[in-house]
């Protein structure tokens, strides 16, 4: 695979990985797992939230009306 990045954020990257003793790949490989992490919870807590949405819609207007 090939990641091509703009000087700016190659330079961050670089000094992020040298910061933290890791390679680019090795920072790179991190940041990925962080977001896809990331993403899956937000899925999950998004599917979960509509689920409720529609399982509750009479209790969630009435306590709207209180």
């Amino acid at each position: 695979m090939t990641l091509r990045l703009d000087t700016e954020t190659d330079q961050r990257l670089t000094e992020i990985a040298g910061a933290l003793g890791i390679s680019k790949a090795q920072a790179v490989v991190r940041a990925v797992e962080d977001f896809l992490a990331t993403q899956s919870s937000d899925a999950v807590a998004s599917k979960v939230f509509d689920k409720v949405l529609k399982r509750d819609a009479a209790l969630l207007e009435r306590l709207s009306d209180a």
